[in-house]
């Protein structure tokens, strides 16, 4: 088992916010760092720091779409929030 891995990747949605993008994206997948901000009521900046997290995580992957970037769930992503939900 690769413990350090596992840190890691709890590391990165161990934070409301990024859980909060988590729900956001399993039901909206394919956003902007702007949409998901505004949606979400996070400063800009704070969004993009969160989403920094997420995706060197590898639980969101982002996409290039014209002047956008756009965010999605990956497969790890999908179980880490199936997971939370069983903890609730």
């Amino acid at each position: 088992m690769d413990y350090k891995g596992l840190e890691k990747t709890v590391r990165g949605f161990a934070n409301h916010n990024r859980i909060q993008i988590l729900e956001l994206l399993y039901r909206r997948p394919n956003l902007s760092l702007i949409e998901i901000s505004g949606i979400l009521k996070l400063n800009f900046k704070t969004a993009g720091s969160h989403m920094n997290r997420l995706v060197n995580s590898n639980i969101v992957e982002k996409e290039n779409d014209g002047m956008y970037v756009r965010h999605k769930l990956t497969s790890k992503g999908k179980s880490i929030l199936l997971f939370l939900r069983t903890t609730e």
